[in-house]
């Protein structure tokens, strides 16, 4: 197995299932936190930075859509990971409906709805505190 292949697998491993196939990593940071920011143990940030692949998946027969630059860059809160919490910037695209002229793009189910958590990390702290807080001690 190559180093490439092996950091892909890891990569996967620590991202939400399937986020891969409609998003590229594109960059990875690590920043530091202020001690007024922090709500627990945590000692920094993870972000990572993702770019939705170019392709528009959901097109009505008969239309055709052109790019349209992407959507505001939305930031969604996912488990720790060694002492710092992590936050995914998801860059989404846009495309334009040329037969409506509407604004057009993919949905995906990363985030439960009414919070800025992965799914997975949703439940995770709803199975833990019983509720899921919208900003958690994590975030």
């Amino acid at each position: 197995m190559s180093s490439l292949s092996v950091l892909q697998e890891l990569v996967s491993l620590m991202l939400p299932p399937t986020i891969l196939d409609y998003f590229d990593v594109v960059r990875v940071e690590e920043r530091a936190i202020g001690e007024k920011e922090r709500k627990g143990l945590e000692r920094g940030e993870v972000v990572i930075h993702l770019e939705e692949h170019n392709e528009f998946r959901s097109p009505e027969v008969g239309h055709t859509y052109r790019p349209n630059g992407f959507y505001e860059p939305s930031r969604i809160n996912d488990f720790p990971l060694r002492d710092r919490r992590v936050a995914l910037i998801l860059r989404r695209r846009r495309w334009v409906d040329e037969q409506t002229g509407k604004s057009v793009g993919n949905k995906y189910n990363i985030v439960t709805e009414g919070t800025r958590h992965t799914v997975e990390f949703a439940a995770f702290l709803k199975e833990t505190f019983g509720y899921v807080p919208d900003r958690s001690f994590i975030a």
